[in-house]
């Protein structure tokens, strides 16, 4: 599949949030969104997936643009998992991530339905959860349950606001390298939004660089994160060096 960017921008009434964003994402691959608070991350997420309209300029899925998309077609073509969720009503997680497959039925779980949440759930290492209250879990088996969600709505294009929010480093790096794996294996187009470089680094297939509502820089790991860049970008020193055949960020004390 291909994400096609055609200078989109976004305004508030009494403020420009995106400028111009024009960039080509072909499937499948991990992207990673990176930049400081307020670049205009989750707002250019919002216009992939119509939760916003762009005041100017066009997204295109696969050469046709959003809006000409049934309601249900487009959710079969994007997915979203919001940073946090205000989902408290008190069902089991299966029936929560149940509600991922809604694009693909009337409202009306199949066996098969059900077989892909429990797959689902024992590929993020939360089958355990089944049977508890979706409203009862902690902030991190929240975060996994939603990103279930997204998973089992089985989209072409996945999108993400800080997926690994609320979770340990350890469970960081194993869902981040998992949704790469899923990118590749499945053949998922994944664009999510880190704020952590050197995971983002060491993931990403693609790094979309941004900076007061415009793509600052884009390309590979390799391309985007220099020092020049995060200097530019987040105001920081910094050294990069090599681990594992991808940069790995170093801080240097400053005064800030």
């Amino acid at each position: 599949m291909e994400l096609k960017i055609n200078g989109v921008g976004f305004s508030y009434p009494s403020k420009d949030v995106l400028n111009n964003i024009t960039t080509d994402l072909d499937g499948p691959q991990l992207v990673a969104i990176l930049g400081p608070n307020g670049v205009g991350k989750s707002t250019l997420i919002h216009c992939i997936d119509r939760i916003l309209k762009p005041t100017e300029g066009h997204v295109l899925i696969d050469g046709k643009d959003t809006y000409d998309y049934p309601m249900k077609e487009m959710a079969k073509k994007v997915g979203y998992v919001p940073c946090a969720s205000s989902d408290v009503f008190p069902m089991s997680v299966v029936d929560a991530v149940l509600l991922g497959r809604h694009p693909h039925s009337n409202w009306k779980s199949t066996r098969d339905d059900v077989k892909l949440v429990f797959s689902i759930l024992k590929r993020l290492g939360i089958e355990d959860l089944a049977k508890n209250q979706f409203n009862e879990l902690s902030a991190g088996q929240h975060q996994k349950v939603m990103l279930a969600r997204g998973l089992v709505q089985e989209p072409e294009i996945l999108l993400l606001d800080e997926p690994t929010a609320n979770l340990d480093v350890k469970h960081q790096l194993g869902v981040t390298r998992l949704l790469r794996d899923i990118a590749h294996d499945d053949g998922v187009l994944i664009v999510m939004i880190c704020h952590d470089l050197n995971i983002a680094a060491k993931y990403a297939d693609s790094i979309i660089m941004m900076r007061d509502g415009t793509i600052f820089a884009a390309g590979n790991p390799e391309e985007v994160m220099i020092e020049e860049n995060i200097r530019s970008v987040y105001d920081v020193e910094c050294r990069i060096i090599e681990d594992q055949g991808r940069p790995h960020v170093i801080l240097r004390e400053c005064d800030y």
